[in-house]
């Protein structure tokens, strides 16, 4: 093990609440666990907007509060364009966010219920577990910086013109 995962695994704490977002085009997923990987209460499904950010988070504080948790690391796997929105909301509201690789979110899927079906539920676990295990990368880029980068009349630019959600209502 080098030192960077060292350093990753370090952040990870008794106080860490360890939050996995598994990523789509309309709906997201959620579970909470603990540095043991302990699961906290039920999944919350929410919309791709700040209706649905400002729910994901107040779900969150809960999860805070009634654990104990003073620290929070957000994981998701980047999928597509659709992550873009809800990485640039966390990091409006000063949120650990970081990502894990997709074929490792498939790979370990397969590896923990020997099959490789698919779910939301069962991917937000896996990649809470790689989170977990410090098998993560921070964001090396900001989403807003993508999305000034696409092609003015690009799916993706629509996208994110229409979802624009910065900033968030605690930072101001």
């Amino acid at each position: 093990m080098n030192d960077t995962q060292n350093e990753k695994l370090a952040q990870i704490t008794p106080e860490t609440l360890i939050i996995d977002v598994d990523i789509a085009k309309n709906k997201y997923v959620a579970r909470a666990i603990d540095d043991r990987g302990f699961e906290f209460g039920k999944r919350v499904a929410f919309s791709n907007d700040r209706d649905g950010f400002e729910k994901f988070l107040r779900w969150v504080e809960d999860h805070q509060a009634n654990h104990q948790k003073t620290h929070m690391v957000v994981g998701m796997e980047p999928t597509g364009h659709y992550w873009f929105s809800l990485a640039d909301y966390l990091d409006s509201c000063g949120h650990q966010l970081v990502l894990v690789n997709p074929m490792h979110v498939k790979r370990l899927k397969e590896i923990d219920d020997h099959s490789p079906s698919k779910n939301d539920t069962k991917d937000a676990m896996v990649i809470a577990k790689q989170v977990k295990d410090g098998r993560y990368s921070p964001p090396t880029f900001l989403p807003q910086a993508i999305a000034g980068m696409t092609h003015r009349g690009s799916m993706e630019s629509a996208h994110a013109a229409t979802h624009r959600i910065r900033p968030c209502p605690k930072a101001t």
